[in-house]
Order: structure tokens, then C-alpha cells, then sequence
């Protein structure tokens, strides 16, 4: 028997995100429900189970984001379907650049400013997913700061790509930076640590230029893959936050050796910086069979970094973001647990 509590909120299925474009080509959303079964299986595989986690006091979500940007996910697919014509989800057709320009009030024009890509349509249920999202990283975060050495959070949607202000890439409120928002009323010091194939840019911008939470990154190089525009080496914070954000963007195709090696040198920058807590952004699309081809993590090398983290000896908050659909993705997380419940 392991002490390590899961939850997930079984009501995060009704967001079912139909339209994604790439490279001109509409398509199927990829952050799909069946996702969460398949994570599910993995829990199942690794002998654990999920719990439900109960409504949160959503105060750490209201500190990460803001009001306008909560307002527009809340209200903004009932406006947009009053609009003449509107599809069924909210989809962005212009992205502005924000710093010279001012915030409309049309919904078109919001939803322009609050979503920086397609791949985050705005449907009917996807506020009410997002907060159950929210509520089972805090219950994960309640679990650790009651004296669990770490939890678990299937979160879904995932959040690490959603900054303040901005949906982005499957993702709309920050579950991992809520996690750590939360850790923060009790801990001077928190980290992040984001193992996703894709850089945790959400994350990056809001802890930026602040120098009580340190955000590492170890992903795929972003000058040809997601985000792109941000998870460079040289992004290292602002202001205040000047030295506490950590980039360690891999070649594209790296394997093992080489995502371990970044890890560890997260990990060292970690524990410098002497955290009394840590979240965990765990991605599972690093993996070579992910539809993506980021990185070539095989599936035991996850079990590798398992323990990896959790001899850093911090008490931690693991939050699921990606790990898209593949034969492996069940596999692949109940390789991740094992490896972290086996460690010493």
C-alpha cells in the first residue's frame, strides 16, 4: 500500500474540444477525454486509485490570473453564441500583439486578446472542466501540505501553456502554477519543475519576474517546435525574478541520456535555490511513440526520472499536463508512479 494520493474529477470529461488547426489543416482537437481513461489505466496499472476531489477555495487561481481573462472563460461561449453565425466553440480568427494595443470589449476582439493559437476552442463546458481542473490540483496541494510526501493531480484540461491573461495549446487556467500559488501561503520558497516536450511558457510568464517561486523547464527546442516564442536558454527572469527561471531546451529527437542529464540539471538548480516545496509539471509527451516527436524518452526512462525527483526529498505536488494519444501513454504513466513509489 503507498501513500500517495490521487485525484482526478471525472466531470473534466464533459470538455470534449472538437477543432485544432495545423499547418492550415482544420482537424480534431487532440485533448481528448479518452486521454484521461487512458491516464486512469496507468493509475490502475501502478495500484492506485483516484479520489474525487471535493470544490476548492479557488483563491490561488484568482492570484495567477486575471479577473478579465477569468471573466472572459467564464462568460465568454454564452456571448459568443449570440453572435450572428458563431460556430459552436470559441475559436480566435486574430491574435494581436499586445503591447501598444488596447483591450476591446466585442467578443470577437476578447477572444482574440485571451487565446493565442486554435489548439484551446472555447465550448459550453470547458470553464466548468477548467475549475474541476483547478480543484484536483488543489486538492493534491491540500494533500501534500497535510503531510503527504507527494500527490497526484490528473488534471484535465491541462494548464501550463495558459499565462495570466492568454489560453493557450489545450490549456486555460495554470493548474500547475495554482499548485504553487497555493503551496506559497505556506512555504516562503517553492519550485516548478516542467518535464513536458513542450516548454511550460505559461508557467515562465507568470512566476517571471517574481523571486519566491523558481520555474525550471527541461523540453524540446522551441525555434521549430511549440511554443516558439518562448523557452530559450536565455530567458532567466525580470526584476525581482532575475536568475530564477532555468530553460534547458533539448535537440529535437533526444533521448534518454540527454532529458535524464537535463533533469538533473534542473535538479541542481533546485536545489540551490532550497525549496520547501515542489510541483511537479509532469509531462508524458516526451516519449518517442508520442504523436508529436519532440524527444525520444523511452518509457522506462520516465520511471528513471521518477526517482530522480523524488530523491530531491521535497515534498511535491506531481500535476499531469501533457501526453497525448498513443498506445504507450497508460503504460508510460504507471511507469513514471512505479518508479516513484519503488524509489527509496
Amino acid at each position: 500500500m503507498t501513500n500517495l494520493p490521487c485525484f482526478y474529477a471525472p466531470d473534466t470529461a464533459a470538455h470534449d474540444p472538437q477543432f485544432w488547426m495545423l499547418r492550415g489543416v482544420p482537424m480534431r482537437n487532440k485533448e481528448t477525454a479518452e486521454r484521461a481513461d487512458r491516464l486512469l489505466a496507468g493509475l490502475a496499472q501502478a495500484g492506485l486509485t483516484a479520489l474525487n476531489p471535493p470544490r476548492a477555495d479557488h483563491a490561488p487561481m484568482r492570484q495567477v490570473h486575471t479577473a478579465r481573462y477569468l471573466n472572459f472563460l467564464r462568460e465568454g461561449w454564452a456571448e459568443w453564441q449570440k453572435a450572428p453565425g458563431a460556430g459552436p466553440e470559441v475559436v480566435a480568427n486574430l491574435h494581436p500583439q499586445k503591447a501598444t494595443q488596447t483591450y476591446p470589449q466585442g467578443i470577437t476582439g476578447r477572444a482574440g486578446w485571451h487565446m493565442s493559437d486554435t489548439g484551446c476552442p472555447l465550448g459550453r463546458d470547458t470553464y466548468a472542466a477548467a475549475l474541476r481542473g483547478v480543484d484536483t490540483a488543489l486538492a493534491a496541494t491540500q494533500a501534500v501540505l497535510d503531510g503527504a510526501r507527494a500527490a497526484y493531480a490528473l488534471c484535465r484540461p491541462p494548464g501550463h501553456h495558459a499565462d495570466a491573461d492568454t489560453a493557450a495549446g489545450h490549456c486555460f487556467l495554470n493548474n500547475s502554477a495554482i499548485a504553487a500559488q497555493a503551496l506559497r501561503a505556506r512555504h516562503d520558497r517553492v519550485a516548478v519543475l516542467d518535464i513536458d516536450v513542450h516548454h511550460g511558457n505559461g508557467t515562465q510568464e507568470i512566476f517571471y519576474d517574481r523571486a519566491d517561486v523558481l520555474t525550471v523547464s527541461v523540453h524540446a527546442a522551441p525555434d521549430a517546435f511549440y511554443p516558439f516564442y518562448l523557452g530559450y536558454d536565455h530567458e532567466t527572469g525580470r526584476g525581482d525574478g532575475q536568475g530564477m527561471n532555468l530553460n534547458l531546451p533539448l535537440p529535437l529527437g533526444s533521448g534518454d541520456a540527454n532529458w535524464l542529464a537535463a533533469i538533473d540539471r534542473g535538479l541542481e538548480r533546485i536545489r540551490a535555490f532550497a525549496p520547501q516545496a515542489l510541483v511537479l509539471a509532469l509531462g508524458l509527451d516526451a516519449h518517442e511513440n508520442d504523436p508529436f516527436r519532440g524527444l525520444r524518452v523511452t518509457t522506462a526512462g520516465f520511471a528513471l526520472a521518477a526517482a530522480r525527483i523524488k530523491a530531491a526529498g521535497l515534498p511535491t505536488v506531481i500535476v499531469q499536463e501533457g501526453g497525448y494519444m498513443s498506445e504507450d501513454l497508460t503504460l508510460n504513466l504507471a511507469s513514471f508512479l512505479r518508479g516513484w513509489i519503488e524509489a527509496p
